[in-house]
């Protein structure tokens, strides 16, 4: 299953780029195994992906919790908590 990923802010400047498509292994389910997935996939990654616990996603558009279940997401997007100001 294909499925395009959005980075944003500090996350899109740590990993070099906005947007790519990718194909996760079949054993990640869920936002949370993905960023460990992610994380794994090099140096990059890794940083942008240290501390899971303060980034945040969204599944076509929708914030979500780090369980929830991929499924047949079309777009998940990883961005830093928002701040107002």
């Amino acid at each position: 299953m294909s499925v395009k990923v959005l980075y944003f802010a500090w996350v899109r400047e740590r990993i070099g780029k906005a947007q790519e498509e990718i194909e996760p292994p079949a054993g990640v389910a869920t936002v949370g195994e993905l960023m460990h997935w992610l994380a794994g996939r090099g140096e990059e990654y890794a940083s942008a992906f240290a501390n899971p616990r303060v980034i945040r996603a969204a599944i076509d558009r929708t914030h979500v919790p780090p369980e929830t279940r991929i499924g047949q997401a079309n777009e998940i997007a990883f961005f830093p908590p928002m701040t107002g100001g």
